[in-house]
């Protein structure tokens, strides 16, 4: 298969499009979340409940991620992100403005956020509609470090905002940047019909037999849901696939939620967080630019490891420099991922993609924000150095328990449907 140029994919005009609007999504989200956090903690006073409130947005997903990922594969996949956007707007400026109590503002979060997979979901399945091939990988390693560096410049802005406006200025600023966003996906996208009413970005209806996506025009959105997510989690590549996007990030998230308590609660620990955004963006960028598109597939063990491998010093107290470089290299390991897009995608069934998607992204946000809590109550009962260097050791035990996902194949029968699985590499448009 042909490499993709990063060249080429910014070429595509949908592609501009979702990339911009993402970057718009995930530094509002930034500044959203930070914001919330400064505003509870403003009126409690409880680092407990302001905790919660930044971690609010995480713990829905598990919920919409089993109940109603269809929804991604039912709609269009242009107007479920466009409303996400506007569902995005109508909160913070609800939280801004609306005067609600602390308790209000937090089910708030949680009841919106329930939909997000979908929305999320939505686009990641269309990248590879409109990114065929290896240009696919590149988009999503793009996508990638666009995230890293919106989380940076949201986080800073964030601050800025809170320091001249106040919490509910940071709120209304996400707002506008939300319906921005919903804008430039509703204007600059072209229609495309929903997945399950004919297929990938087709308007015609498949009349064969349904497959492990195929919609049930009476099913509802629930039950159609988890009738999927079983069939995907019975398919035995899909389901190692699915392991392996969720148990390292687990193990990666765990280390990063003790740099705080490590560093004595100062300041220093955005350094630190900076650092592996910084290094995971390095990653991404050097794997999709000089990695042919086998050579990305073979470095997905050796990168998995590694995300673990530099946390294990951690044991040894590292200063700040050292644990900043330690930290970046650590991230770097990410880019273990890029190797795993494009066969993700050849083992799912076309019209199953969304909420195949959102099945990843559902477990990969349950599963950090499990890894976190698993390290911080394992650095109740330990030091913080020790509790990151175990949660180093967990990432290189779990790597080296993915190898046979983790390494290329040959295409498996499916175990689930005993259908042979696309071969790698096929392009999907």
């Amino acid at each position: 298969m042909k490499g993709a140029t990063f060249g080429e994919v910014f070429a595509v005009k949908e592609f501009r499009v979702l990339f911009g609007s993402f970057v718009l999504l995930v530094g509002g989200e930034a500044i959203k979340m930070l914001a919330l956090s400064v505003l509870v903690y403003a009126r409690t006073g409880s680092p407990g409940l302001s905790a919660a409130a930044y971690m609010a947005g995480w713990l829905p997903y598990i919920v919409g991620g089993l109940f109603l990922l269809s929804l991604a594969d039912r709609m269009s996949p242009r107007a479920l992100m466009a409303a996400g956007e506007l569902v995005r707007a109508v909160t913070c400026a609800l939280l801004a403005y609306a005067g609600l109590p602390v308790w209000a503002m937090l089910a708030l979060v949680l009841a919106t956020g329930l939909f997000s997979p979908v929305f999320l979901a939505a686009r990641a399945a269309m990248l590879p509609e409109v990114l065929p091939g290896d240009a696919f990988v590149l988009g999503r390693s793009m996508l990638n470090m666009a995230s890293a560096g919106a989380q940076i410049v949201g986080l800073a802005a964030g601050g800025a905002f809170l320091a001249f406006t106040g919490p509910s200025g940071a709120l209304a600023a996400t707002a506008g940047v939300s319906v921005v966003a919903a804008g430039v996906l509703r204007f600059g996208l072209p229609y495309r019909a929903a997945r399950g009413a004919g297929g990938r970005g087709s308007a015609e209806q498949d009349s064969g037999e349904q497959g492990v996506g195929g919609q049930s025009g009476g099913q509802g959105a629930v039950r159609q849901t988890l009738r999927v997510n079983r069939r995907l989690l019975a398919d035995r590549r899909v389901r190692g696939l699915l392991l392996a996007a969720w148990l390292p990030p687990m193990c990666l998230a765990g280390a990063e939620a003790m740099v705080v308590p490590y560093l004595g609660g100062q300041g220093e620990a955005g350094v630190v967080l900076a650092a592996a955004a910084g290094g995971m963006a390095v990653g991404q960028f050097a794997v999709g630019r000089f990695a042919a598109p086998r050579t990305r597939e073979r470095l997905s063990l050796p990168l998995a490891v590694l995300l673990g491998v530099p946390w294990l010093v951690f044991a040894f107290t590292p200063g700040i420099v050292g644990a900043s470089v330690l930290a970046a290299v650590g991230a770097a390991g990410l880019a273990y991922q890029l190797g795993l897009q494009r066969r993700f995608v050849d083992a799912v069934p076309e019209e199953a993609l969304g909420q195949a998607f959102g099945l990843q992204s559902a477990g990969l946000m349950t599963g950090q924000a499990a890894g976190a809590a698993l390290a911080g109550a394992l650095g109740e009962v330990s030091a913080p150095g020790t509790a990151i260097a175990l949660s180093g050791a967990a990432g290189v035990l779990v790597a080296l328990a993915l190898a046979r996902v983790l390494r290329p194949g040959a295409p498996v029968e499916a175990a689930g449907n005993g259908e042979t699985a696309r071969p790698t590499g096929q392009a999907v448009s």
